[in-house]
């Protein structure tokens, strides 16, 4: 913990990363919740999910180039303060909605959502894109396993172990609630980064957006290591966003648990990637980066098979145990990795191409798993169909997992 005591401008970021991250947490819950009492069409409740993630897809690539161009610091206050204005919207959303009746107003309702959703996604685009390039101007080398294994045990812990349980609670008093605590949030983060001291960009290129992203993309096909770690993120991201989709009506449907328990559900995961933040350098530093990337592998697939075969809350919280210590220790690992190897001035490009294929698959991931139980429930029944995409993600997982057996290598020069 020497790092937030000696650091001012890092102790900074960390508690204006904690905080945005409970609201982030609290929304994880109360949108896909609001989604379910407006529909129970898994397809629909997908679209909402969809939305959210597609400017991933949309907007990581020219969002990493004006991250490279224009203030990291000012373009994270300004990404906070237009969640806080967006969320309000959604309050207003949530007070009109006991009016509507299903139907027609469904799709409406569903429609405002989405549109409010992908909004809220492309904020967060910018806010993380610039928060992630920050950390190594303010931190040195030597301490980015440290700091990124704290930075992730933060957003876990307000994120996924405060955040939904606390949604819960809060969805059980009101429901507008949870979304005004979210505002909250989104309005203290902006106010704490920008009272945080965080070195100016480099001054703007004269290239244009075309040849700034080529230069970038030019760098990672040199360095074969950083492409290959984004290509298998995006196939595992795909797969995640398929189970975070479908988890709610899971938790509804299967394992019969109202919104209080849901949010508890939740926690378990996040107790997963707390202790992977806080085990995450440890165990790189006695097995290596390599083997570490492997374990994290290794735990995704036992993760959806847990689940397809559960019938209790409690196996399925072991299963988001392990599966989120998993995805925290790749990310430990990975994005330390190429912090270190990615030039600065490349940082916000390079970053933002890795995210364009890592995330960029997440609004497929959302709308597969919506149409697959769709597809699958005239023939196999409600709960049946609700366990298969957990059982598809085990065999795609599995592939996954031999792929970076014989293909994942964490070289120094990244090639």
């Amino acid at each position: 913990m020497s790092l937030l005591f000696s650091n001012r401008s890092y102790r900074s970021l960390f508690f204006a990363t904690g905080i945005s991250n409970l609201g982030d947490g609290v929304a994880a819950l109360a949108f896909p919740w609001l989604a379910s009492l407006i529909t129970r069409d898994p397809l629909l409740i997908a679209t909402v999910a969809f939305a959210n993630r597609l400017p991933w897809l949309l907007l990581t690539i020219p969002i990493g180039a004006l991250t490279d161009r224009k203030s990291r610091k000012k373009l994270m206050v300004y990404a906070d303060i237009f969640r806080f204005l967006l969320t309000i919207c959604v309050i207003g959303l949530v007070i009109f909605m006991p009016s509507a009746s299903h139907g027609t107003h469904e799709v409406f309702l569903i429609t405002i959502l989405s549109c409010l959703a992908f909004l809220l996604g492309s904020a967060e685009v910018v806010r993380d894109n610039s928060a992630q390039t920050v950390l190594p101007s303010i931190v040195s080398p030597k301490d980015l396993e440290t700091a990124n294994g704290q930075m992730w045990s933060i957003e876990q812990i307000m994120g996924a172990f405060i955040g939904p349980p606390l949604a819960g609670v809060l969805i059980a008093i009101a429901l507008p609630a949870p979304f005004a605590l979210d505002a909250v949030t989104f309005g203290w983060a902006a106010y704490l980064v920008w009272h945080t001291s965080i070195a100016p960009t480099a001054p703007a290129s004269r290239q244009s957006l075309a040849q700034s992203t080529a230069e970038a993309w030019g760098w990672m096909r040199a360095h074969g290591a950083i492409l290959r770690l984004a290509l298998m993120l995006g196939f595992m991201n795909l797969q995640a966003t398929i189970i975070v989709t479908l988890l709610v009506l899971f938790a509804q449907d299967i394992l019969i648990l109202s919104a209080i328990g849901y949010g508890i559900l939740l926690t378990a995961g996040a107790a997963g990637g707390v202790a992977a933040g806080l085990a995450g350098p440890k165990i790189v530093t006695r097995i290596g980066s390599q083997k570490s990337a492997l374990l994290a592998l290794g735990l995704f697939p036992l993760q959806c098979l847990l689940i397809a075969t559960a019938s209790s809350p409690f196996t399925v919280g072991f299963a988001l145990f392990i599966g989120m210590f998993g995805a925290l220790l790749w990310n430990v690992t990975t994005v330390s990795y190429r912090q270190r190897l990615i030039p600065n001035r490349l940082l916000g490009r390079v970053n933002s191409l890795y995210r364009f294929f890592g995330w960029g698959f997440m609004p497929v991931g959302a709308l597969l798993g919506g149409w697959m139980v769709s597809l699958a429930e005239p023939q196999l029944g409600r709960q049946a169909a609700l366990r298969l995409p957990f059982y598809i993600c085990f065999g795609t997982g599995t592939l996954m997992m031999i792929y970076g057996i014989l293909r994942c290598r964490l070289t120094k020069d990244g090639k």
